[in-house]
């Protein structure tokens, strides 16, 4: 999931997962204290809700990462609809649910989109996968007229820090797992693991049979002459001639006595009862 870079990257990359740690307990935080709010200020809280969102983008931007590009990206199409909201505090809620709802869909396609990407390195795509669909459901949700009140607002605010919470903290546990691992070893899929397991027990089921059942034609066994060569060869054959259950007492040609005696077809016939009994 992570590139190799310099050594300041990967230092960075290494310490991330305590960043993205630090990020979901303050998500956290948000959630509650969000929930906690009077209907009056819930507008005015949703820009540093949504600018948040987009520091915690710049940081994972930075880190180097084979999606950087796209969390950067996420950056600034976040901290632009963070300074909307900012400069437009007014009375009614479309203007701050409309862009929360942006903000909920553009992240939960990310999501989406990085956990299919990731499914066959990562074991916790599955999870990722759900909470990028429940985050860009409640974005479309958010987008419509419904959710147009005070009381939605505080309900997608919420939602909002704890799904980014939930992805944060999961993301962390991981990262603190693979920087656990040394770089040097290589990282196979479960594919290509079963593979190798399945390589390793049919070589070891091949070395342990009898050394009589198999070819000699090994590297250090190989003949130095033809006497060697001939001698190897006839081992082999009566080898084979034993295992076909063929004794070399019975393989000879059949005497020449047993062989019957042809048959004259002419004498026969003038020779059978049906020819003398005929009238000539």
């Amino acid at each position: 999931m992570l590139w190799s870079g310099s050594a300041p990257l990967t230092v960075m990359r290494d310490s991330m997962w305590g960043f993205l740690m630090f990020a979901g307990v303050a998500w956290l935080a948000i959630a509650w204290s969000v929930l906690r709010l009077e209907p009056v200020g819930v507008a005015e809280v949703a820009g540093p809700v949504v600018l948040f969102g987009a520091l915690c983008e710049g940081v994972r931007a930075l880190a180097g990462t084979r999606t950087w590009w796209l969390n950067a990206g996420m950056a600034g199409l976040f901290t632009v609809t963070g300074v909307v909201l900012l400069l437009d505090p007014g009375s009614s809620y479309a203007t701050p649910a409309s862009l929360v709802g942006w903000f909920l869909m553009v992240r939960g396609a990310l999501d989406i989109a990085v956990s299919t990407m990731n499914r066959g390195t990562d074991r916790t795509w599955g999870l990722m996968m759900a909470l990028g669909v429940t985050q860009a459901g409640l974005g479309f949700y958010a987008a419509g007229p419904l959710a147009r009140a005070a009381d939605p607002m505080i309900l997608l605010l919420g939602g909002l820090g704890l799904l980014r919470a939930v992805a944060d903290l999961v993301t962390a546990l991981r990262l603190r797992e693979v920087s656990g691992v040394r770089h040097d070893v290589l990282q196979l899929s479960p594919e290509r693991e079963a593979g190798v397991v399945g390589y390793s027990a049919g070589r070891e089921d091949f070395d342990a049979t009898p050394q009589a059942g198999r070819a000699r034609h090994r590297a250090g066994g190989a003949p130095k002459d033809f006497h060697d060569e001939v001698l190897r060869t006839t081992a082999d054959l009566d080898l084979m001639l034993a295992q076909a259950g063929v004794s070399a007492t019975a393989a000879h040609h059949t005497p020449e006595n047993d062989i019957p005696d042809a048959v004259d077809e002419e004498d026969d016939y003038l020779r059978s009862p049906t020819r003398r009994s005929s009238p000539s």
